[in-house]
């Protein structure tokens, strides 16, 4: 099927990336990094699912909150 019946069909197709997040702070602030670096080269990006959360220890202390995601957006082709 032609890109240009998909269109007039209104299919999409959708593609998946996993991306990993830190942050010092959170879990939450570590997620938010993870979509808001891919969101600099990535359009049309449509949901964030959270995959896996750990974290790094130092000394017996919390170093790095890591956040796994699974980012989808919409896939263009060439």
């Amino acid at each position: 099927m032609s890109r240009k019946a998909m269109e007039e069909e209104k299919m999409a197709v959708y593609k998946f990336i996993e991306l990993v997040g830190t942050s010092e702070v959170s879990w939450e602030k570590a997620a938010a990094a993870a979509v808001e670096m891919a969101a600099q080269s990535l359009r049309e990006l449509r949901v964030a699912e959270v995959i896996e959360m750990d974290m790094t220890i130092e000394d017996g202390k919390i170093a790095l909150y890591r956040t796994k995601v699974r980012l989808s957006f919409k896939y263009e082709g060439a």
